[in-house]
């Protein structure tokens, strides 16, 4: 099989040889504990995650080692690149470079197993996940609930159609109110700042126009989420982080977590999330689980179903062929001839959990490519000319 991986004026022997090296040349600069890392072995954190060798799973661990010099022919900015086969942690590189962490200045910093990285819109997958264990928890009736049942006290900015947007029309991005984030994030025609700088977010997602009828029209809109994580809170009682902490990350053996707020002090549903690699890719073996963990039933396998079932033609944003679930993502890979089906949850900036059930794989990305008119390929390029060609069995 022609070596798809190599550069095209080197033997695949003189690469790996680079990619080792360059991998030695970093572990000088490592932060503390990482610096006996050898090519993606996981580190030792006691996280609840099992630890395996590549080959050990049916992966070949030279075609893994590529990915230094792969990154490297493409002057990515990626941060992060975890690997799990059959519930087994099996490979993490992590990377310095420049960031732009919410909260914080940006700048160059130092990543590494137990560092916390922004997930961005990957927030809004796992936001899809408190909304399923409310609804088997009975804090919710189910998808159908009409949204306006939740904000009574909103009452005064509805606009005419309103009533007609249920739960699953904010979880699939079909509600039809008008929301437009595509734009340059200075663009004052951009809906998404607004969630930042309004007092009440809550209230100017909830005064939007209807421009389409709900389940016509695919939107991308954090609001939607903005509004699911407030109905959480609303059932639960308590914040949208504490029932995160208790429902879904306690459970998962997730305790370095951080989910920021606002400025009117809400917790931000669509993007706040910041988790360690790692941790994120516990969420990520959940979902390929059916909602499991460690033999726990964390989320009902039926939500994870209807969550990864493609209700609609994702159009206009991240490229490729791409389908939306609630608050997931579908899409495919070719991996030589092969169609790869995967899942995935998306966050600006290169963050991706892809999960690929048909390899029982779950590959994690943590990157700083925002705003880049490409971003995000490196970690789909990383997934499919890498790590799913690196599977060399079929179970």
């Amino acid at each position: 099989m022609r070596d798809r991986f190599s550069l095209t004026s080197l033997s695949a022997s003189l690469v790996l040889a680079l990619t080792v090296s360059a991998t030695h040349l970093r572990a000088e600069s490592m932060p503390p504990g990482q610096a006996d890392q050898a090519c993606g072995s996981p580190s030792s954190v006691d996280d609840g995650w099992e630890i395996a060798s590549p080959d050990s799973v049916g992966m070949d661990t030279a075609q893994l080692c590529t990915l230094v010099a792969r990154l490297a022919q493409r002057s990515t900015a990626v941060h992060s690149v975890v690997v799990v086969r059959h519930g087994k942690l099996v490979f993490e590189q992590y990377f310095a470079g420049y960031d732009q962490p919410w909260g914080q200045p940006d700048g160059q910093y130092e990543f590494a197993a137990t560092i916390r990285h922004d997930m961005r819109s990957v927030s809004k997958s796992v936001t899809s996940l408190l909304v399923g264990i409310a609804i088997d928890r009975k804090l919710i009736a189910g998808v159908d609930e009409p949204v306006l049942k939740f904000f009574p006290d909103y009452a005064s900015v509805k606009q005419p159609g309103w009533d007609a947007i249920t739960i699953r029309h904010l979880l699939t991005m079909s509600s039809g109110f008008k929301w437009d984030e595509a734009r340059a994030w200075t663009d004052p025609k951009n809906d998404e700042p607004r969630l930042v700088t309004e007092p009440d977010p809550l209230g100017y997602v909830l005064s939007r126009p209807i421009a389409a009828p709900p389940d016509t029209l695919w939107t991308y809109s954090g609001g939607s989420t903005e509004l699911l994580g407030n109905i959480v809170e609303r059932v639960s009682k308590q914040s949208l982080e504490a029932f995160a902490r208790e429902a879904l990350f306690q459970p998962l053996g997730i305790t370095d977590v951080e989910w920021k707020a606002y400025k009117n002090g809400k917790i931000a549903a669509a993007a706040g999330l910041r988790l360690r690699p790692r941790d994120a890719a516990k969420i990520g073996q959940l979902v390929l689980s059916r909602g499991q963990w460690n033999g726990r039933q964390v989320v009902p396998a039926d939500w994870i179903a209807q969550s990864i079932t493609p209700r609609f033609q994702a159009v206009g944003l991240f490229g490729g062929t791409l389908f939306y679930g609630y608050q997931w993502w579908m899409g495919r890979s070719l991996a030589g001839s092969k169609e790869i089906k995967w899942v995935g949850a998306f966050g600006w900036g290169g963050q991706r959990i892809f999960i690929v059930p048909g390899l029982d794989l779950v590959m994690m990305t943590t990157a700083a490519q925002y705003g880049q008119p490409k971003e995000g390929l490196a970690a789909i390029d990383i997934l499919s000319n890498i790590v799913i060609p690196s599977v060399h069995d079929a179970h």
